[in-house]
């Protein structure tokens, strides 16, 4: 073996060990270890909105665990949030013109507030989505409800009230993009 072939494996090699320590959560400030998340308030009449939307960013920062959650007192940073608008309307139409999935979203403001440094680190505005039809049974309705890529039986998590299932994906896609804000935003 040469030594410019040497130089490159050893090179290569201390790249990809490098790469695996590499995390996102190196990211957020130093200094914020905790964070708090009240109840988003809601401007719509969707009643138990704002809960969901709670419950599924508090899920998606659990299952993540780049902060640790903690009640307000005793908080680094707080997120708050609030529902400003819930829109459905026709998504497709077949052949025959007639409506065969709806698009249900939900438009979200947010702000992550630095408690310690009384500043905001981000505010934005968040938007997601699902798609469902109107056969009643999300799980034979030949639509790919949770955008997976996968359609009824190929899916095992698609079942439930179609109107229902969609305000679910929307809010998982809304947690997602948050926290991949909030991770990336430093």
């Amino acid at each position: 073996m040469q030594l410019k072939d040497l130089f490159c494996i050893s090179t290569l090699g201390i790249f990809l060990s490098s790469c695996g320590f590499y995390s996102l959560a190196g990211s957020i400030p130093p200094h914020i270890k905790t964070l708090t998340i009240p109840l988003i308030s809601n401007e719509t009449a969707e009643f138990g909105l704002a809960e969901d939307i709670t419950d599924g960013i508090l899920q998606r920062f659990n299952e993540e665990g780049i902060l640790q959650l903690t009640d307000g007192d005793h908080a680094d940073s707080i997120l708050r949030g609030t529902v400003k608008k819930v829109s459905e309307g026709p998504y497709t139409y077949s052949k025959t013109e007639s409506v065969s999935e709806y698009r249900y979203k939900i438009d979200v403001a947010i702000e992550w507030y630095d408690i310690q440094q009384e500043k905001s680190l981000l505010k934005g505005n968040y938007s997601g989505w699902g798609a469902y039809g109107l056969s009643g049974d999300i799980g034979s309705d030949g639509i790919d409800n949770d955008g997976d890529g996968k359609i009824d039986a190929e899916d095992d998590d698609e079942f439930g009230e179609p109107r229902t299932f969609a305000a679910q994906v929307a809010v998982r896609k809304i947690a997602e993009d948050i926290l991949n804000d909030i991770m990336t935003t430093w």
